[in-house]
């Protein structure tokens, strides 16, 4: 296949550019960014379709036939559907981890597009020098590395040899030493930080790589006609094309540079220095990944080395299997069942589930009216309400009985978020009282309480704080102490 065929193919038929076309792309990206790019990277099924459901109708989305969405569904249905069609769609990935709870995260086609649309803001430094210099030293590079001549290896490093003593030695002298102005740091910092996010999604690439080899091992496996041997050629060939790749060269050498305590040190220094370099030349940073940059490509590799080892646990189960431990005629039964599901995952059909009963159902409800012979008692109201001297509608308690406080948990959300970024931990007090008081009063306050599961937190029940929830009659609850944490 030529590199045309290569770029139709992806765009008719990769995740990346489907979820550019869907009608309501602009409100996906704006959730999908929101949730993962904003501090976690995963997140509970639970939490997920929480977040999405006040998302949704706070975007007062209505309907979206795409997704089978009617505008009789609930939000929390509405959520659901959403989440398992982007699943479906490529544009959400999810695993079960060791309790069983389902976690999702974003999709290495969906951070492809995420990166792809981030790279076309307009920066204010085009950096052309920087990259300028940056091709420049990259073909000195090849020119250096791919000659085989020892004697024009040795002449390009007496060049080097001789710049850095001439460096040295003005230096020395007290000439000005060469230091890059802010139009010169600004462009080389932007493309550290975009190639570490693209090493990031190389990472991912490399997780849904190892997840596809699996999955063809139990295809395989279900279709019966082949050995133990070929199953093993399959998976070995598939693990060295991985390896080959360019997503699993940068995956294995940076994994090799996580296990090397030396040059994680020197990360850490270089990082240090250079954030303090932006902070005594004033330079702005509004990008903090590179500083938690090793972080993110371990918990990477972490699911990467997961979705491995569930590999090899399946191949090895394969090869401990004994022919002899099944009866024939079970065996057959599970082949064919096994054939079947595989079949139905690749149509991706919605398939209608029932079971089929042999008996009479007996249903059985605790509440229900009783039938009996016994005559109700009839009452009789002999009282009558008096007629009131004033109109319903002058009543003041009628606006407190129908107003609604409409709390926007998304908002709230954001706040903490917001305050987390700046702190390692933080209460609700503190919360409340950066974004100046509860405008909202209780509802607002019972909004914030309802958003903590979405954190890491706990609760000191022996700290009781108090909280104004009403300013101009000066009312306050006492609650306990809530902390929210990274």
């Amino acid at each position: 296949m030529n590199g045309n065929s290569k770029i139709l193919e992806s765009l008719n038929n990769s995740p990346s550019v489907e979820l550019l076309r869907l009608r309501n792309r602009e409100m996906i990206i704006e959730f999908l960014t929101n949730t993962f790019l904003s501090g976690q990277s995963t997140i509970s099924s639970d939490n997920i379709q929480i977040q999405l459901a006040d998302f949704l109708e706070y975007k007062q989305v209505e309907n979206d036939e795409d997704s089978e969405i009617n505008v009789f569904d609930t939000y929390e249905e509405k959520a659901k559907k959403y989440i398992r069609h982007w699943t479906n769609k490529g544009f959400l990935a999810n695993y079960p981890d060791e309790q069983g709870e389902v976690f999702y995260e974003l999709s290495a086609h969906s951070r492809k597009t995420i990166d792809w649309l981030e790279s076309l803001k307009k920066e204010e430094f085009v950096g052309t020098e920087s990259k300028f210099n940056n091709i420049l030293n990259q073909l000195k590079e090849l020119v250096e590395f791919t000659n085989e001549d020892a004697e024009k290896r040795i002449q390009l490093l007496e060049q080097k040899k001789l710049e850095i003593e001439q460096q040295i030695q003005r230096i020395k002298i007290g000439e000005d030493v060469k230091v890059f102005e802010e139009f010169e740091i600004v462009p080389r910092f932007n493309q550290i930080n975009q190639s570490a996010k693209e090493l990031l999604s190389d990472f991912k690439e490399v997780e849904d790589n190892f997840k596809e080899i699996t999955k063809g091992i139990y295809q395989k496996h279900a279709e019966g006609s082949l050995t133990k041997s070929d199953i093993l050629e399959f998976t070995f060939d598939a693990l060295d094309e991985l390896k080959s790749s360019q997503q699993g060269k940068s995956f294995y050498a940076f994994w090799s540079f996580i296990l090397n305590p030396d040059l994680q040190n020197q990360w850490e220094i270089l990082t240090k220095e250079l954030y303090r370099t932006l902070e005594e030349k004033s330079i702005s940073v509004n990008d903090p990944f590179l500083k938690g940059m090793k972080r993110h490509l371990h918990n990477s590799g972490q699911k990467v080395y997961k979705a491995n080892d569930k590999m090899a646990e399946k191949l090895s189960r394969i090869i401990r299997e004994s022919e002899s431990s099944k009866p024939e005629a079970t065996k057959t039964i599970i082949q064919e069942i096994k054939k079947q599901l595989v079949s139905i995952s690749k149509t991706k059909r919605k398939l209608e589930t029932s079971f089929e009963l042999e008996m009479e159902i007996e249903i059985n409800i605790p509440f229900e009216r009783k039938l009996t012979t016994e005559q109700s008692e009839e009452f009789t109201y002999t009282s009558k309400p008096e007629i009131a001297n004033e109109s319903i509608i002058s009543s003041e308690h009628l606006g407190k009985l129908f107003s609604r406080s409409n709390i926007d948990k998304a908002l709230l959300r954001k706040r903490v978020y917001d305050v987390l970024n700046e702190k390692s931990q933080t209460s609700l007090l503190d919360i409340v009282e950066i974004y100046g008081g509860l405008e909202k009063g209780l509802s607002e306050l019972f909004g914030y309480i309802g958003i903590v599961k979405d954190f890491k937190h706990y609760i000191s029940p022996d700290n009781i704080q108090s909280i104004v929830f009403d300013s101009e009659n000066n009312k306050q609850i006492r609650i306990p102490e809530i902390i929210f944490t990274k």
